[in-house]
């Protein structure tokens, strides 16, 4: 089995463990949400679009323009009222879903596919695009945190719950910060040795 292979086998078992496994009895709801959302976008959509180089040249955009689809995605997701359709209706939470491990699809693709061509041009712009997703993620994330009230308890019917909230901003904060971050910062790293050596 090559690395390939293990990347990409990685990524399909983290999609079924997170649609699959009852998790709903496991961990309090918007966390688990959140637990998904990172999942989706931030460790598995890398894992297959390394394993699946036919897939990663297939959704390969801008870098730039994949970061915006992404954000504009992931923040109208967040808006309360998409949130709560989403959790009441099993339709709302398959396009949600979808359209998380699509947005971060495209990212990495994007990205990834910028920084292999060489050019050092194109690795900048795969690295601006990890970085601004970082700084989006951290900025949804602390604002989850941070909230006083829960945003979304109205809109699903559930109870307040705003340290279940909290908890799952701070899951954003751990997870995607640091790996959108690391990686953007290498895809920079990468791309300025290539400058340099073009020089």
């Amino acid at each position: 089995m090559t690395m390939r292979h293990i990347l990409a086998l990685g990524g399909i078992l983290l999609l079924a463990a997170i649609w699959l496994l009852p998790l709903d009895q496991l961990a309090p709801r918007f966390p688990l949400h959140m637990l998904r959302h990172m999942v989706l976008v931030a460790l598995a959509a890398p894992l297959l679009v390394l394993g699946l180089p036919a897939l990663g040249r297939w959704l390969a955009i801008s870098p730039l323009i994949a970061a915006a689809i992404e954000f504009a995605l992931v923040w109208a997701w967040h808006m309360p009222a998409a949130h709560g359709l989403a959790y009441r209706l099993p339709l709302g939470f398959a396009l949600e879903q979808a359209s998380f491990l699509l947005a971060g699809l495209l990212v990495w693709a994007g990205c990834l596919r910028a920084a292999a061509t060489g050019d050092a041009g194109q690795a900048l712009a795969g690295a601006g695009g990890l970085l601004l997703t970082s700084m989006h993620m951290t900025l949804l994330g602390a604002l989850l945190t941070l909230a006083p009230r829960d945003l979304y308890a109205g809109f699903c019917g559930t109870a307040p719950d705003p340290g279940g909230q909290a908890a799952g901003g701070m899951l954003m904060l751990a997870i995607g910060t640091p790996v959108y971050l690391l990686a953007g910062v290498a895809l920079a790293a990468r791309a300025l040795t290539a400058r340099e050596v073009q020089a």
